[in-house]
């Protein structure tokens, strides 16, 4: 630029082109767009607003009897696109003159008019004096084409009815987007107000019939309810809920004048929540100045829990839109700029509202689902009241865990708690009933845990008959010493749990039984076996332990120093071979399995104690008898278990 020349002057203009995106392309629904028509008229001071919809779906009329607009108002604000009444209107811009909290802000609301419908008419009363005008997409578009200002055509004045307050007309309706009736609508704009009923001296009527709080839809469903510090829903609103407990409205930290207001819930099922007309209420809606500022902001707080699925509420948070701070609110004003301070201490509050909630839903839901559960299955009920105390919280924390998976028909429900008992049974004789109890927040992961029924039963009956009723039943058709021999010799070995039960899960090892008959322990010649009386050994490990197990004959009668001698002998020779594999401290076992008693058990019992204790700690003599008596024992055992067992079975087979 030369010197002494001019400066360039520059200026911004707004292209009419800013209304398909601010108004015609801004909003999806007849209820977002008619909340902003609401809120105009509640920024007029109206008391009625009145919504009408044509039979034929063809004319929507908004009527409020507020303070009316003026030719000069019409322009000036209503027809000034960004038109900031807060900041503007020094005298009533934040405060009406009834004293309500401005909800307008942005300028925009308007435009939403034109999501609906191509003609738009709007008739105004103020001071005796009254105008109106029509405006249509295509009289915009003409005008963006030439490039000019848009004009709205006078309405004639025999065409202008209003007396009071404005009058919207909208035609030309956009049918796809009135979405699903009348019923719908008056739902969903009943979850878009909170400022709706005879305490803020607000009505809003759909063809005649006022909106109340009940529209809503939300309160009914909920069976646990949790309010904030200072509100108190009427009683008859919820004389249904089962259980209620107050919430702090606001964190210490908070700013004196910043608090939450309203209420969450939870609903017993999730499918309670589903509503095809007022949308799914499973969420949480957010208002600010009575009027809808988040959708749901339950999604924004990513928290997968169980108990989320059940939630619904709605809150007021009156600090997300004040007046001396930015304006945070998307331009449909239904979502938010998430990195605004205030929204994120909002976020935070919530979550620790919800941890709360969380912990007293797990308390009440077992109370109360347990005893729904035991209402409707009498055999459920008894299998419950069976379990000593020490399982009875599991298993009840297992039922309302059942009876809170997302299931749709009471008999898929009731399938679930068969399987869940089945299991829970399993479980207890393992020890891990809590881990059962605590694994189940989905369906997935119970399918995954339980299998199927045939899986479980096979499960139940498979530890306790297949490895004992084997061995069992041979014992009980012995009749004499040989038999006795030649089936404790067979089974034995495979069945440790006959001469400890602790040993049932012991491992044999083929290596170290080769280096045992290397070492002259384990004879495999039976003349060298003859001589030495039929022994038979095997050596087993379990829990830390090495086991040598020698049978004798069952006919032969043993002095104790011989079985000293020969129990020294294996353990040393077990103690070089473990040396060599660096275990140089082996706790060792040997166990004589004996037809006829060692004269000394008779006599001298301390003798006998001693000499074992001398071959390694925890030796022992066992008799083949006492073999028999074990095993007899354990059959009663079995039989008693089976008896549990089939009570189980008809327990299952009632719920």
């Amino acid at each position: 630029m030369s010197q002494g020349s001019a400066a360039p002057t520059f200026e911004m203009t707004v292209d009419l082109n800013v209304l398909d995106h601010l108004g015609i392309n801004l909003y999806s629904n007849i209820a977002a767009v008619l909340t902003e028509a609401v809120a105009n008229a509640w920024d007029a001071d109206a008391e009625t607003v009145s919504i009408k919809v044509s039979a034929s779906n063809d004319r929507i009329e908004i009527e409020d009897d507020g303070i009316g607009m003026s030719v000069e108002d019409l322009n000036a604000k209503y027809l000034r696109v960004g038109y900031r009444r807060r900041d503007e209107d020094t005298e009533h811009g934040r405060k009406t003159a009834k004293g309500r909290a401005v909800m307008g802000r942005k300028g925009l609301g308007k435009l939403s008019l034109f999501s609906i419908a191509n003609v738009i008419e709007v008739q105004s009363s103020k001071d005796g004096q009254a105008h109106g005008f029509r405006m249509s997409v295509d009289g915009i578009h003409r005008a963006v084409s030439r490039k000019e200002s848009y004009h709205p055509e006078p309405l004639a004045g025999s065409a202008v009815v209003v007396t009071r307050g404005t009058k919207i007309v909208l035609s030309d309706i956009k049918r796809q987007r009135l979405g699903k009736g009348m019923v719908a609508l008056r739902k969903r704009l009943a979850r878009r107000f909170s400022i709706i009923g005879e305490a803020s001296g607000f009505k809003i009527e759909i063809d005649g019939v006022p909106i109340t709080a009940a529209d809503r839809g939300d309160l009914p469903k909920v069976q646990f309810l949790w309010t904030f510090e200072g509100n108190e829903p009427e009683a008859s609103t919820i004389s249904h809920v089962l259980e209620r407990e107050s919430l702090p409205a606001r964190f210490e930290a908070w700013d004196s004048t910043w608090r939450v207001s309203g209420w969450l819930g939870t609903a017993r099922k999730p499918k309670d929540l589903d509503d095809d007309e007022a949308g799914n209420l499973n969420g949480i809606v957010v208002f600010a100045r009575g009027r809808l500022f988040h959708e749901n902001v339950l999604d924004r707080l990513n928290d997968g829990r169980l108990y989320t699925k059940y939630l619904t509420g709605q809150i007021e948070a009156d600090f997300l839109d004040a007046d001396d701070q930015p304006d945070i609110a998307t331009s449909d004003r239904q979502r938010v700029q998430e990195d605004d301070e205030r929204y994120v201490q909002l976020i935070a509050f919530l979550r620790s509202s919800l941890n709360q909630i969380e912990k007293k839903w797990n308390e009440w839901r077992r109370k109360h689902e347990v005893e729904q559960a035991k209402a409707t299955s009498p055999a459920l009920k008894d299998w419950l009241d069976s379990l000593g105390a020490g399982y009875r919280k599991s298993a009840e924390t297992l039922i309302a865990k059942l009876s809170a998976l997302p299931v749709d028909e009471e008999e898929d429900r009731k399938l679930l708690y068969r399987h869940g008992v089945l299991a829970f049974e399993r479980m207890k004789l393992r020890g891990s009933t809590e881990e059962l109890a605590a694994s189940i927040d989905s369906l997935d992961k119970l399918l995954k845990l339980l299998a199927d029924r045939d899986a479980l039963e096979a499960s139940l009956y498979r530890d306790i008959v297949k490895s004992r009723l084997e061995a069992i039943d041979k014992f009980t058709g012995l009749v004499d010493e040989d038999a006795k021999e030649k089936v404790l010799q067979q089974y034995l070995f495979d069945h440790l749990w006959l001469l400890d039960p602790s040993w049932e899960r012991a491992s044999g090892s083929e290596l170290m039984e080769k280096r045992l008959t290397e070492e002259g322990i384990i004879v495999d010649d039976l003349t060298e076996k003859e001589k030495l009386g039929r022994v038979d050994i095997k050596y087993r490990t379990t829990a830390g332990k090495h086991i040598v197990v020698e049978l004798k004959k069952a006919g032969r009668r043993m002095a104790l120093h011989e079985l000293e001698q020969q129990g020294r002998l294996y353990v040393d020779k077990l103690k070089k071979i473990l040396a060599a594999q660096n275990e140089s401290s082996p706790n060792i076992e040997v166990v004589f399995v004996l037809g006829k008693p060692v004269e000394d058990e008779m006599t001298n019992p301390d003798r006998v104690k001693y000499a074992m204790a001398s071959v390694s700690p925890g030796s022992r003599i066992v008799h083949y008898d006492t073999l028999i008596h074990g095993a007899q024992a354990s059959y009663s055992e079995y039989l008693e278990r089976s008896k549990k067992f089939d009570k189980l079975e008809k327990i299952v087979s009632g719920i």
